[in-house]
């Protein structure tokens, strides 16, 4: 389920240009009812950049982890709400827009203001659900290899298949892949015009949309692939497993999922026209921000070296002389 590897602002700052972004266009955009799973997508990718990744620096700077027992409770626990949280929000996202694709006439009804909110909520309280269990039976410990504390695979066989691989990652891997394929035969079909009195929302900005989503998920799956399956093994048979695995394929799995999170803001800049609108905006403000405390620095450097020195003045001047 979970691990880390050494933070990077790289990593950080997409996330939170993500985040910066998604609720603008969410306020934006007509259609909130489906952006909202998207914006808690990115909450998710964000809680992690928030306290566990602080916390995963101190440690590799102090070469170990002597924050105490309390601090890698919380911070193991917040990297597995991230993490059940981002692949339960990407469900979200899919089942949202196969809702308003394939099933167009009903999607009002089923994602009104208020249950839209509603099935956010769900999806958190899920993710809460699945989490909660790591504090009772003691998965949660601190990693020397990743510098984190994190979800040990070989703590309990029961818990690591049952939430671990099947909720984490088969059944919503499950649901998405249903859903993305519904729509792609639907796509299919519209361009074939095999249906065409049926008239389904597929709007250009639609599509997009949904490619764009898709992409996620897919990149999503071959992230977190290998980690879960060294997962099932460990679970299956820890005594044997476990002694088996190189060190550079366990690190390596780590890396490789939790570089998803930054390649998600990525994805979004390059199929998304409103995401490179406001990456552009973004920057440039940055930029003019950064090169207007630059010219009021230079300034006042010119004016302070303009300004003739308390010793030269001609009152100074007069009492040198005289002495």
């Amino acid at each position: 389920m979970g691990g880390t590897r050494p933070i990077r602002s790289r990593d950080v700052i997409p996330q939170v240009l993500k985040a910066l972004i998604l609720n603008k266009e969410a306020c934006r955009t007509p259609v909130t009812r489906g952006n909202i799973f998207v914006v808690s997508l990115a909450v998710a990718d964000l809680v992690v950049a928030i306290y566990p990744y602080p916390l995963v620096v101190t440690s590799i700077f102090r070469k170990g982890w002597n924050l105490g027992y309390l601090h890698c409770q919380i911070s193991g626990f917040l990297m597995g709400i991230s993490v059940i949280g981002s692949i339960f929000n990407i469900a979200g996202v899919a089942i949202n827009r196969y809702c308003y694709i394939c099933h167009s006439l009903k999607y009002d009804k089923l994602y009104s203001d208020k249950n839209s909110l509603f099935y956010v909520v769900l999806i958190w309280v899920l993710t809460f659900i699945a989490i909660v269990p790591n504090l009772f039976v003691g998965s949660l410990q601190y990693d020397a290899r990743i510098y984190s504390c994190t979800f040990s695979q070989s703590v309990s066989s029961a818990y690591t298949i049952a939430v671990v691989f099947f909720f984490h990652f088969i059944l919503p891997i499950t649901i998405v892949t249903f859903c993305y394929l519904r729509i792609w035969i639907l796509v299919i079909q519209v361009r074939r015009r095999v249906k065409p009195d049926n008239k389904p929302k597929l709007k250009p900005h639609d599509f997009r949309n949904f490619l764009t989503m898709f992409v996620v998920f897919v990149l999503f799956a071959v992230c977190w692939a290998p980690l879960n399956f060294i997962g099932l093994a460990v679970a299956v048979n820890p005594e044997t497993i476990l002694p088996r695995i190189p060190e550079w394929l366990f690190v390596g799995s780590y890396y490789m999922a939790y570089f998803n999170s930054c390649l998600n803001a990525i994805i979004y800049g390059l199929l998304n026209q409103n995401f490179r609108r406001e990456y552009k905006r973004i920057i440039i403000s940055i930029c003019t921000a950064r090169m207007f405390f630059q010219d009021s620095s230079n300034d006042g450097a010119e004016k302070f070296k303009s300004k003739p020195s308390p010793m030269l003045t001609n009152n100074n001047q007069v009492k040198v002389d005289s002495v």
